[in-house]
């Protein structure tokens, strides 16, 4: 286990299930919660991709391990301290927003289908990231960019939270956002490193 990254993970969780719950409770806030949930990422890649990789995504932690691009031992820790900073996000937001925004929340398969889509394009990025397809530079504003696109392909049967992790964070959990997203992500980043993995030519 390497602390100094499962502490980036939860905290960078925690900041990503934060920031969108502030959106959320906010009536009229300013920022919409895609681009308040994008803006946050893209700023964390920067700051935390370094450290652990921010992955900060339960799914995409999975995901990520299954194509060979972080070791077993750090995936788990990772996802319990993804959940732990959700946690941490869901107990605070309950001092701040005592009668928060209520969000329909059900385990339908096609809430579990459209999460799966948008799950699956959200790692498909990410994973070209991890295969160095994106300059460094820009990891932060491509990765932001397409959780606004992915949140956008699954909003029309889900919360589109692609996140079992900010899903528990903002009350937006069950069954089917947690398969899901770990299905979508799957999917995403194999299809991911068929495509566009420079080390194989097959």
């Amino acid at each position: 286990m390497r602390p100094r990254a499962v502490a980036a993970e939860l905290v960078g969780t925690f900041a990503l299930a934060f920031s969108t719950l502030i959106s959320i409770n906010h009536v009229g806030f300013p920022i919409p919660t895609p681009a308040m949930a994008a803006l946050t990422l893209g700023v964390l890649v920067h700051l935390l991709g370094p450290v652990s990789g921010c992955l900060l995504n339960p799914a995409v932690t999975i995901a990520i391990w299954s194509v060979g691009k972080l070791a077993a031992r750090d995936a788990g820790s990772f996802i319990v301290a993804q959940f732990a900073g959700a946690g941490l996000a869901l107990a605070i937001g309950g001092l701040l927003f005592p009668d928060p925004v209520p969000l329909p929340v059900d385990a339908s398969a096609g809430t579990g289908i459209a999460e799966m889509l948008g799950a699956a394009l959200l790692a498909f990025t990410i994973a070209a990231v991890f295969m160095g397809r994106v300059h460094a530079r820009l990891t932060g504003a491509v990765i932001g960019v397409a959780l606004v696109v992915s949140i956008s392909w699954a909003a029309h049967g889900s919360n589109g939270v692609l996140n079992p992790a900010v899903a528990l964070g903002i009350g937006s959990f069950s069954l089917a956002y947690v398969w899901g997203p770990v299905v979508g992500a799957l999917i995403g980043a194999h299809l991911s490193r068929y495509v566009c993995d420079p080390g194989d030519q097959g």
